[in-house]
């Protein structure tokens, strides 16, 4: 189903019926990807004396518990709320979900043993000549592990603290990426790439958020889609999410 989309005075049309769907889903599996020292999730019927929550075990209905954490199970999409004292929620902050998205591939930097999405990167490759409010970055190489993936002390690509702070002030509010962090994952609490970002504790900005544990196909072509950021309705710093991109037709 084909619709028109009016968006800062342009109309842009996009097929409902073709979704990208570019998200990790929590699933009880060894192969599952994580980071964090995260165990897989669990999802396990609710058995008590009086309830069986399995069909297979007698049950009525499947009725299950899951355990997982946001942060390494999965793709998740966090607030400011995940490096602040006070507290902020996903569910409250994120007031739309249907953005206009720029997809750019990028293959870190090598500098220092580590593997570095760099400002300058960023700036050979991200339009400003369109009003995007979302970027979506796959990182190179591409391989379908990624789904798979144990990030977990294996020091995955991270983004340069002051290219975070460049997308904020270029009008990206909502940056996806497919690694478990913007940050590198030992760096001593410092987290400066989540800071500049959400300009924090300065004067924090509220209307952003970042989304890690993504997965784009080699497939999906570097281009302008509409992105959907779907997200469970969790009082979290933090939620899983199911971010969805539409090809734009000419």
């Amino acid at each position: 189903m084909k619709t028109t989309i009016q968006y800062q005075n342009k109309n842009y049309v996009i097929d409902l019926d073709l979704e990208i769907d570019i998200s990790l889903p929590i699933q009880q599996s060894e192969d599952a990807a994580s980071a964090w020292y995260c165990p897989p999730s669990e999802i396990n019927p609710v058995m008590t004396e009086h309830f069986v929550g399995s069909v297979r075990k007698g049950g009525a209905v499947n009725f299950n518990n899951i355990s997982f954490n946001p942060h390494g199970n999965g793709t998740h999409t966090e607030c400011v709320g995940h490096i602040s004292k006070a507290f902020y929620s996903i569910h409250q902050l994120l007031k739309r979900s249907f953005f206009l998205a720029q997809l750019v591939t990028i293959e870190p930097k090598a500098i220092e043993g580590d593997q570095v999405i760099t400002l300058e990167q960023l700036k050979g490759i991200v339009p400003t000549t369109d009003k995007i409010e979302a970027l979506v970055l796959r990182t190179l190489p591409n391989s379908e592990d990624k789904k798979r993936r144990q990030y977990t002390n294996t020091n995955p690509p991270f983004v340069e603290a002051k290219a975070m702070n460049w997308l904020y002030e270029q009008g990206i509010r909502h940056f996806l990426i497919d690694t478990p962090s913007v940050d590198k994952e030992v760096d001593g609490g410092a987290l400066a790439a989540h800071h500049a970002y959400w300009n924090y504790p300065e004067n924090p900005r509220l209307d952003a958020t970042i989304t890690e544990l993504i997965y784009v196909p080699n497939e999906v072509k570097d281009n302008l889609y509409f992105l959907n950021l779907q997200t469970a309705a969790f009082e979290n710093d933090a939620t899983p999410s199911k971010p969805i991109l539409y090809t734009i037709n000419s």
